[in-house]
């Protein structure tokens, strides 16, 4: 393993330096974070079943996704192929376009709520706004992994 797998900087880190290497730290909070969305979402009543359904989809798809990549990345399964460099941006990039647009429906619906909206579907939908913060953390993710990726 090379200095730059120690520092986060041009390899990927394998088995417990994941935990302690920027951005790869980023996965255990987006995997926290993405957990708490999923419960939110599912506790919310967005009055928008479609919306309801894609915010679902994104928190569900990226937490399964996030964790893999993580156990796969501790399990040390990448190797130094440019494949996992490349993969590692991709899906940090989609990961981030995907809870961004969810973000922005979750706000539209909760700044405008529905005539039927009642107070507490009102508080329960702000709370679940939490997406701002897990799509922050994969903007933050995916910036670095594109500074990774253009420095391989």
């Amino acid at each position: 393993m090379g200095a730059g797998a120690a520092s986060g900087g041009r390899w990927l880190p394998r088995g417990c330096a994941v935990f302690t290497t920027f951005p790869d730290l980023l996965f255990i909070f987006e995997s926290i974070f993405g957990g708490l969305v999923w419960i939110l979402i599912t506790w919310s009543q967005v009055p928008n079943p479609q919306v309801q359904g894609w915010v679902m989809f994104v928190s569900v798809f990226c937490f399964i996704a996030t964790t893999l990549l993580l156990f796969l990345y501790v399990a040390g399964a990448h190797k130094t192929g440019t494949f996992w460099i490349n993969l590692d941006a991709a899906y940090h990039c989609i990961a981030f376009l995907f809870y961004f647009s969810a973000s922005i429906f979750e706000a539209f619906l909760t700044i405008w709520p529905d005539e039927r909206n009642e107070d507490k579907q009102h508080i329960q939908n702000i709370s679940a706004g939490s997406l701002f913060i897990v799509t922050l953390l994969y903007l933050i993710h995916a910036v670095f992994s594109l500074i990774r990726w253009k420095s391989f």
